[in-house]
């Protein structure tokens, strides 16, 4: 039970950091990387983030591998 509430305690205060970084513009440039697809015609908009989603990919990968760890001992 004391992991489980450790974990809740990691995810909250992840979810505060990614909170205040949106919210104060620190990703900015999430979804405008190079290699990012937007395609603009008359009536529509097609945007395909191929690269922010390998980099979204890997900083959660390394984040989970972090926690992963610490739990382990």
């Amino acid at each position: 039970m004391r992991s489980v509430s450790n974990l809740l305690i990691i995810g909250g205060l992840i979810a505060i950091a990614a909170g205040l970084a949106a919210r104060f513009g620190l990703l900015s440039w999430f979804g405008n990387l190079p290699g990012d697809i937007r395609r603009v015609g008359d009536r529509s908009v097609v945007f395909i983030p191929l690269t922010s989603m390998l980099v979204a990919s890997l900083l959660l990968t390394i984040v989970v591998n972090l926690v992963g760890r610490f739990f382990r001992g």
